[in-house]
């Protein structure tokens, strides 16, 4: 596996976020993390990304505990966030946007950056079009996909996505589920929390139904889907 975490339990307070919490990620998977709002979801994003720290447990990547490592060390180890909300910065433009998510790289590569710049430009046509425009003036959907540019611009290994779909309508839904099977395609490992069970599902390989904190279920994502208990809790049906 190439992450692994392992009993982890995360507080705010008095509020037990996360309770002894352990999932696998294989190396060039797409795996998902479904569940109502408060399960944790975002928690155990924010924890692998290094943003909350935890309590118990371990976060082991390729068998190398970074539990309690920097968040900034982390990216570069290779894992990065597309946050939920977005989160850009509202007075920089779509292509400052996009360079921020490659500050931490070192010098000598400016070649390879403007590639990457290509990358994300021709995966998200619509902001090769907007690269010029502030962040502020983005429609929701173009700040969500400037998001994951960012993210890609720090050259992940491992891609977590929260929350990328949250109240864009139909038609950009479909263009980021687009996106993501080509990320995946590409070599990159993706790890997606998602409201929407059924899209989620429908993109990974694996999945984990949170509850409460606690994994309440897991299994290949066709099984999932197939489960009774999930199609009446998180698919309508």
């Amino acid at each position: 596996m190439l992450l692994e975490v392992a009993g982890l339990s995360v507080r705010y307070g008095a509020v037990r976020a996360l309770r002894k919490v352990s999932i696998s990620i294989a190396a060039g998977a797409v795996t998902t993390v479904i569940g109502a709002n408060g399960a944790g979801k975002s928690t155990l994003l924010n924890a692998i990304a290094g943003l909350v720290p935890v309590g118990d447990g371990q976060i082991l990547l390729e068998g190398r505990d970074i539990a309690r490592l920097p968040a900034e060390e982390r990216v570069g180890l290779g894992i990065t966030l597309s946050p939920e909300g977005r989160r850009l910065f509202p007075d920089m433009t779509v292509h400052e946007n996009l360079l921020v998510g490659a500050y931490g790289r070192t010098g000598g590569r400016r070649g390879q950056i403007q590639r990457d710049l290509d990358r994300i430009y021709a995966l998200f046509g619509g902001l090769a079009r907007r690269r010029g425009s502030l962040g502020r003036m983005l429609s929701g959907g173009e700040q969500q996909m400037c998001a994951i540019g960012r993210a890609l611009m720090a050259e992940p290994t491992i891609l977590l996505l929260d929350e990328p779909t949250l109240g864009l309508a139909p038609v950009v839904v479909k263009e980021l589920a687009r996106a993501i099977r080509e990320i995946h395609a590409d070599g990159t490992t993706v790890v997606l929390v998602e409201q929407n069970s059924r899209l989620a599902l429908s993109l990974a390989d694996t999945g984990y139904v949170l509850e409460s904190g606690r994994v309440a279920l897991s299994g290949t994502a066709r099984a999932l889907l197939d489960d009774p208990s999930v199609q009446a809790a998180y698919l309508g049906g």
